[in-house]
């Protein structure tokens, strides 16, 4: 029994015959008539009776009818929402982000898809670039855009743009050059991503540098949120290491009281896309991937205009955050 015997029976009872039902499906009387005989042969029971011209139900017909409907009502309405996600006229876009993302590209990237797409869900996950990552291998996520380095095993990377980490603080005697690995060893300092651990992209590219420095880095304050290490900062508690699109990107919000400078040398971070390698993207996907990708060259191209330090807008700072070497300089 296949969809096509199916069909044919059904033509065959809508227009009585089966030179009626060829002629509505543009075939010869002899193909509907022969399908209809083969599926005869495998149920093992006539479903019409011929009468003159024309064609009536047995009772094995009228039993059949329903459930052929059915099952061809349900092969139509999955055609018609395979068709749906083709068109990007329904289904969900899913993808992950690192957990500032939201900062570099804005509420108004869904805002605008959904107005182009009003019948496609969204599903936006912040995630730490590790977890976005894994979830795209495991095809929870259809991707994600990821803080590298993570894990690629299974994955297909795509590098987008670039960026790079500052040094904040509300200490204007830190803020007075560019910020080396080896003083920030000595700084008292705020991470945030504390459930992430060495698995957090910044503290593993933090390590690295560190390492080749012979230096280590640790915290005095660990938290998982960017925005309360922001705060515990602006109140003197220590300093900060924070993505340069990030920090810029808060604008207003930033509070006053820090200032930034860059990493001499700069200590860069590549932003990616990673999708599961080998599985296509849906054409939602597809869409919502080259909106964030033009967002990401734009604001790239702005970020490469700011400068990379500022001073706090106070002078007198807390002396929380700085190494020994300076509080032994400052008394």
């Amino acid at each position: 029994m296949n969809l096509q015997q199916l069909s044919y029976f059904l033509a065959a009872v809508e227009h009585g015959s089966f030179s009626a039902a060829a002629d509505s499906l543009h075939l010869a009387q002899p193909s509907v008539s022969e399908q209809v005989r083969r599926l005869e042969d495998e149920l093992g029971v006539a479903l019409f009776q011929r009468v003159g011209r024309g064609l009536v139900l047995t009772e094995a017909g009228r039993a059949l009818r329903p459930h052929a409907e059915s099952v061809l009502d349900g092969v139509q309405v999955a055609r018609e929402s395979v068709l749906a996600v083709r068109e990007i006229r329904g289904g969900t876009a899913s993808f992950g982000t690192f957990a500032t993302a939201g900062q570099y590209l804005g509420a108004d990237l869904v805002a605008r898809f959904r107005r182009r797409h009003p019948a496609v869900r969204v599903r936006m996950l912040s995630l730490n670039s590790a977890e976005a990552a894994d979830n795209v291998r495991e095809a929870r996520l259809e991707w994600a855009l990821v803080a590298l380095p993570v894990d690629d095993e299974g994955l297909e990377v795509r590098p987008v743009a670039e960026d790079e980490l500052l040094f904040t603080s509300v200490d204007p005697a830190l803020l007075r050059r560019a910020m080396t690995i080896e003083r920030l060893a000595g700084c008292d300092l705020i991470l945030s991503e504390a459930s992430y651990g060495v698995e957090d992209p910044t503290r593993r590219r933090l390590n690295e540098v560190a390492q080749r420095a012979g230096v280590s880095i640790s915290a005095v304050v660990e938290l998982d949120s960017t925005v309360t290490a922001l705060e515990l900062a602006a109140a003197g508690v220590g300093g900060f290491v924070g993505w340069r699109g990030s920090l810029l990107a808060r604008g207003r919000r930033l509070p006053a009281k820090l200032g930034y400078v860059p990493f001499e040398p700069p200590i860069t971070m590549t932003l990616a896309f990673v999708f599961r390698r080998g599985a296509p993207l849906s054409p939602a996907a597809k869409e919502m991937v080259a909106m964030f990708e033009e967002r990401l060259r734009t604001n790239a191209d702005y970020i490469a205009r700011t400068p990379t330090s500022r001073p706090p807008s106070q002078e007198r700072g807390a002396a929380a955050g700085r190494t020994p070497a300076d509080r032994a300089s400052a008394a």
